[in-house]
């Protein structure tokens, strides 16, 4: 410490004792990244160290002032808290800044109240360098005398005043103001949690050497949290397996509940008590649920809660969450005191949260009350059985994935698809198709005028039944799609608009079984749409789906280089790999071995024939298996040489494929098998369709179209290109309508494929 924070003779010992800066305390853990903000800090008027007891508010503050050199001299006062006077607190102040080395003359600091503040403000002002003040503990009430002398106090020293307030919550000090003009720093809970550098330094101090998963574990489990930190090391001192004990640590344990308990818990007024324990079953709360559960009277505490309580975190949008280890002891207690409303709870929460449109979080609570049968009729009911399924990003609780209790209800359809979703999921089919039967005959017993409760319920029956049986067995996937589409008019509009994993499950199958009956204009609008819808759910193996069934279709037609664009994209992350189990995976080898046809190389032909023939050994498919057939007398003919024209009749006419679809297939093996000359591996495909070869464009494109040009190739809408870029859809719309005519087409996979041999792409 320099000369400015040296104790003068002419203080008194009971002031000197609550103005005096501390010793570093010789456990300290050093934090230096933030001592740095706080010297940053006190470069301007106020700075604001929040966080919640045992947070390291005042360690952090110590580390500082011993470590940094402040900007003036540091005076330092320790406050009582809430129960601050100010014929208390006033004499501190004067005190601190006297022992600090601030030259204030007995007359300057004789009157009281606003007159003590003015004149303790001119000699402030008089003085050529800043002064320092950390205010310790610094908690007054609202609007009270010592909360509106700070206020002006700090107002009117022009700067020279450096204010650093350490306090559990915020002070009442205009921070807003503050914050408009930048002229507030502030380290809040987050900031002061530790991270796994520190947590090791820590755990160190106590001889605990544990791997980094264990520290960062730890760190997690407690949030960063100082004094929990500090307990759990204490703690591990005493264990044998020191891995163990953090894997099985949480707010329950003795040392943590009693500190909290003792600290926080037992000093708040019946009514925050209550609001407390009750919203502890709760993962966030708000203002309109704590009421909720704990009734308009405690529900009226919130706003002093949040105001209050640093151990409650806003996450946005009114929302709050209480720290985990202040949780956890909450919901030790809340066991312990009334054990019978910890269900009733749980069941209010979800009620009031479903009727929100948090879906997961409300089947969380219900889990967690024990109602299964409740959760299955809100899942049922919103439509959310993909969920369950796995078929969208968003994801139900991983509780409804694990072995299902005895006690769901034998006679409820919800039940039943319930249990049937959580075996596909699982992968149990026998057990699916169990449950599935049993489901169906319990939706027949409804009675009528359930209001929509069947049509749900049978749409739910049709979306498990395509799932199961897309893999294995298409025509009855295909059959269930068709169910499910005569379901949906019955169901509400909005409510279908929130799954769109089912609106992609459902048109790759009617593209898969258009595509295999020779309706490739339909076929095709199917499968963009469900592409499209796929990207809407986040569902990457569906996306991945339809483009090879666009890749066939397009294969089919005799574009070979749209069709190799297409199974490249497919075959690129993030999209996920194919496992043995996926019929897809076939139909990708058999489009490359086209492709590969295409550009004159029967020998990879043949080789991705091979592997595609694997991968119908595993999953038999007849049209897949007639596709491969064909191929393979194409790559026969090629081989063999001499004039192959003649011979298309004869190859196309072996093939057992819709009439529909060999009427198509016809014209592109002609001109495949006359455009192909064996041993050219030049790598371009024959495309029938392509005149001349394309010379650059006659005007460049801007930034901004070779941007929409970009993402155009990666198969993404309008719409996606619109949000991705940041623009509005019928900006993208004109952009779009630029490249075409620059690059001389009229449609998507045109442009794309022109952008390819111009390499703009």
């Amino acid at each position: 410490m320099d000369a400015w924070s040296q104790p003068r003779r002419d203080v008194g010992p009971d002031t000197a004792a609550a103005c005096t800066v501390a010793a570093l305390p010789a456990w300290l853990v050093p934090r230096p990244r933030l001592t740095d903000r706080l010297a940053r800090g006190v470069l301007g008027p106020l700075t604001v160290v929040v966080g919640p007891v045992g947070a390291g508010k005042t360690t952090l503050a110590l580390e500082w002032a011993h470590t940094a050199r402040p900007p003036g001299p540091l005076a330092w006062v320790s406050c009582d808290g809430p129960a601050e006077q100010p014929g208390v607190f006033w004499p501190r102040v004067t005190g601190a800044l006297r022992l600090a080395g601030v030259d204030l003359p007995e007359s300057a600091t004789a009157g009281e109240g606003p007159l003590l503040v003015a004149a303790l403000a001119t000699q402030l002002n008089a003085r050529d360098e800043p002064v320092v003040l950390v205010l310790d503990g610094f908690q007054p009430a609202p609007n009270s005398p010592i909360a509106e002398g700070v206020t002006s106090l700090l107002r009117h020293t022009s700067g020279l005043l450096r204010l650093v307030v350490l306090a559990r919550r915020d002070p009442p000090l205009h921070l807003h103001r503050g914050r408009l003009t930048s002229d507030v720093t502030e380290l809040r809970t987050a900031d002061l949690a530790f991270d796994d550098r520190e947590t090791a330094e820590l755990l160190a101090q106590h001889g605990i050497d544990v791997s980094k998963q264990t520290v960062s574990a730890l760190r997690r489990r407690t949030d960063g949290w100082a004094a929990g930190l500090r307990l759990a090391a204490m703690s591990m001192e005493k264990h044998t397996d020191p891995d163990r004990f953090v894997a099985h640590f949480a707010g329950d344990d003795e040392a943590i509940a009693s500190y909290l308990v003792e600290e926080v818990l037992d000093l708040q007024p019946a009514g925050m008590r209550r609001l407390l324990l009750a919203t502890s079953v709760l993962e966030r709360v708000n203002a309109e649920l704590a009421a909720e559960l704990s009734g308009d009277d405690a529900g009226q505490h919130f706003a002093a809660l949040v105001r209050e309580n640093s151990f409650l975190q806003p996450v946005g949008q009114g929302w709050y969450r209480c720290h985990q280890m202040f949780a956890d002891v909450l919901r030790m207690c809340l066991r312990h005191e009334t054990p019978g409303l910890v269900a009733p709870l749980h069941r209010r929460a979800a009620g009031w949260l479903g009727d929100h449109g948090l879906l997961a979080d409300a089947v969380r609570h219900l889990l967690a009350a024990g109602d299964w049968d409740r959760a299955a009729r809100l899942i049922v009911h919103h439509l959310a059985i993909g969920q369950v399924l796995g078929l969208a990003t968003a994801r139900l609780p991983v509780e409804l994935t694990r072995q299902l209790p005895d006690g769901l209800s034998a006679d409820v359809p919800e039940s039943a698809l319930l249990a049937a979703a959580v075996a596909q999921a699982r992968h149990d089919d026998r057990a699916c198709a169990r449950d599935l039967e049993r489901a169906a005959l319990l939706l027949d017993a409804l009675p009528p005028g359930d209001d929509g409760r069947g049509a749900r319920g049978r749409f739910a029956h049709a979306v498990i039944r395509m799932e199961r049986l897309r893999s294995c067995s298409p025509r009855a996937a295909g059959a269930a799609a068709a169910d499910a589409e005569s379901v949906r008019p019955l169901l509400p509009h909005a409510a279908l608009q929130r799954c769109p994993e089912i609106s992609a499950l459902t048109l790759t199958i009617r593209g898969s079984g258009e595509l295999r009956a020779g309706s490739l204009k339909a076929a095709e609008t199917s499968l963009t749409g469900g592409l499209k819808a796929a990207g809407a759910a986040g569902n990457g193996t569906l996306r991945r789906d339809c483009l090879v069934e666009l890749a066939l279709l397009e294969a089919l037609r005799g574009r070979f280089r749209a069709a190799d664009e297409l199974t490249t994209l497919a075959a690129q992350p993030p999209l996920p790999a194919w496992t043995t189990t996926e019929p897809t995976r076939a139909t990708l080898h058999l489009v490359r071995a086209w492709v590969e046809l295409a550009r004159g190389a029967p020998g990879r032909a043949r080789h991705e024939l091979a592997r595609a023939d694997a991968a119908l050994s595993v999953l038999p498919d007849a049209f897949l298996g007639e596709i491969g057939a064909l191929v393979a007398r194409m790559t026969t003919v090629v081989e063999r040489g001499g004039p192959v024209t003649e011979q298309v009749g004869a190859v196309v006419a072996e093939a057992r494929l819709p009439g529909p679809v060999l009427r198509v297939v016809g014209p592109a093996c002609t001109v495949l098998l006359a455009s192909v000359r064996p041993g050219r591996t030049d790598g371009t495909a024959a495309e029938p369709e392509r005149g001349e070869v394309p010379q650059n464009p006659a005007e460049r494109l801007s930034a901004r179209e070779q941007d929409v040009l970009d993402r155009l190739a990666q198969m993404m809408t309008t719409e996606e290109i619109a949000e991705e870029l940041y623009l509005s859809v019928n900006t993208v719309k004109t952009h779009l309508k630029s490249v075409y005519r620059k690059l001389a087409v009229s449609r998507r996979s045109a442009a794309v494929r022109r952008a390819r041999e111009l390499q703009l792409l």
